[in-house]
């Protein structure tokens, strides 16, 4: 969520400029002059966050060096909100006396408290009164876990430690068969701890792959680069690689093969989830034309030149 667009002001708006569109907006999509209109009260969550953020000269500062991405990942809502009067600035706008269930942070409790992170809108009675009963979750985590092709080609187990409330400790972790790089694995319950006493937040694992001294991944798909020797590339041959297992692979290169052609293995790839079949391996050729050669090597060749090879 771009802030700045949210609220219709350029970047280098001042902050009287970014007030005046927020009040504007406030206005306009404030949940007591839309009565159960959930697109509104949708608009006005969004509009306040991004008041929040912005009218704050340091979370503003990070934002615009984080971008929004970045910025979501060093801020959790709870600290977003933080010192967010609502009430004041509502009241400030002349909204104040519109839905008395609205009650503002103060920094002591939830931001949570506020009406428009509660179902049930604002008012007596509302969500905003039952926050005691709704605890917020602590923040998620999320941190990259490496794994190499030869885990993710049969599923493993690693442990992982993990620094949280002053205390280490060592959490196991399952690597399904055939997981990708950039898939995620979720710990639930072992994220950040919630400050209102309310269940931790969980912890996210970004899968990475670690580079392999001798395959490269495609896919569910392995591929093997070969050098053969031209006499081999013009006449065929049977070469051997090894699986990612370490199993022996006859290949048949056929006579007259070019240079970075694959040839096909079937099966000796990785698996396509955790019971999926495998890939494939694909061996590319690479024709070694020699730089160095003997005086009958040389003779050789010039006769095969003359010849017309």
């Amino acid at each position: 969520m771009d802030y700045y667009e949210v609220l219709g002001v350029k970047k280098d708006s001042s902050a009287q400029d970014i007030k005046k569109a927020y009040r504007k907006l406030a206005m306009k999509y404030h949940p007591d002059r839309n009565k159960g209109d959930k697109e509104a009260e949708e608009k006005f969550k969004k509009l306040s966050e991004a008041y929040a953020v912005l009218s704050d000269p340091e979370k503003r500062k990070e934002y615009d060096t984080f971008g929004a991405s970045g910025f979501q990942q060093r801020y959790s809502q709870e600290d977003i909100f933080r010192g967010f009067d609502l009430g004041d600035i509502l009241k400030e706008f002349g909204l104040g006396g519109m839905g008395g269930g609205f009650r503002a942070s103060s920094g002591q409790g939830s931001p949570f408290e506020t009406f428009f992170f509660q179902s049930g809108g604002p008012g007596p009675g509302g969500a905003a009164h039952r926050t005691a009963q709704q605890p917020v979750q602590g923040s998620d985590l999320t941190y990259e876990l490496s794994v190499s092709l030869n885990e993710i080609l049969s599923g493993s187990e690693k442990t992982i430690s993990l620094r949280r409330e002053n205390k280490t400790e060592n959490v196991s972790v399952k690597i399904p068969k055939g997981i990708k790089a950039g898939q995620k694995l979720r710990l639930a319950g072992k994220g950040s701890p919630s400050p209102y006493g309310g269940p931790p937040g969980d912890l996210f694992l970004i899968i990475k792959e670690q580079p392999h001294a001798v395959f490269s991944r495609d896919g569910n798909n392995l591929i093997v680069e070969q050098r053969i020797p031209f006499s081999k590339a013009c006449l065929g041959s049977e070469i051997s690689v090894k699986s990612l297992e370490g199993k022996e692979l006859k290949v048949k290169v056929p006579a007259g093969i070019q240079s970075q052609s694959k040839l096909r293995v079937k099966g000796h790839g990785l698996p396509a989830g955790k019971t999926g079949s495998r890939g494939d391996v694909f061996v590319k050729i690479t024709v070694d034309v020699p730089k160095d050669l003997t005086k009958e090597q040389k003779k050789l060749i010039k006769e095969l030149a003359d010849k017309g090879l």
